[in-house]
């Protein structure tokens, strides 16, 4: 899955046992299975982005996705978009390390950064149900951008319950769609939304 990036990611394995352990980043309960449901998980987004492409990763909390896909993906440019405190300086941090030139980062809330960040992906990763993923996320594309979210078995609900509130008609999604992977034996869900760029969705 990684190729030519599996020892940076290796290194940034170390970070999350142990730097993000000892932060509270990462439960340590979460140690023993960091590749099968953290790594190997986010990985299946690297080849959902276009190539070149400028990504978000809204709540970043320790750099999952945005982390791993900037290691996989040295051609994209990556904000990680992260609120807290302790959890940017240790985003900061890792990026210095692993020497990751092309990846900023952001102490911001996503919906506080509308007019000021523009992407072509949004990614995310355990932040929030879709319908408030959506308000957040959707904003910060560029006409025709996409939304990558890594969700599980409820997938599809949360994609009903985007639709019932209305957040998705508001940006132009008229097809939303599941994506899904496998990785090391499990199925991995991407709901993917495409803003489409029109007067109704600004």
């Amino acid at each position: 899955m990684f190729g030519d990036a599996l020892p940076a990611v290796v290194r940034y394995a170390d970070w999350l046992a142990h730097v993000g352990v000892e932060r509270g980043l990462l439960g340590p309960r979460e140690v023993p299975r960091l590749w099968e449901r953290h790594l190997l998980n986010c990985s299946v987004l690297a080849d959902l982005v276009p190539g070149g492409a400028s990504v978000a990763d809204v709540g970043s909390g320790a750099g999952l996705p945005g982390i791993v896909v900037a290691l996989q993906r040295p051609d994209l440019s990556v904000t990680l978009v992260e609120p807290l405190l302790r959890r940017a300086t240790f985003l900061t941090q890792v990026v210095a390390d692993l020497g990751l030139r092309r990846v900023d980062v952001v102490r911001a809330r996503a919906e506080d950064l509308v007019g000021v960040v523009t992407v072509d992906v949004v990614v995310a990763r355990a932040v929030a149900p879709l319908d408030r993923l959506a308000g957040w996320g959707l904003p910060l594309l560029c006409g025709d951008g996409v939304l990558l979210a890594l969700k599980g078995e409820r997938a599809s609900a949360e994609i009903a319950a985007a639709e019932q509130s209305g957040v998705l008609r508001r940006f132009g999604v008229t097809e939303p769609e599941i994506v899904v992977r496998t990785v090391g034996g499990d199925p991995t869900r991407v709901v993917r939304l495409v803003r489409r760029h029109s007067k109704e969705a600004g």
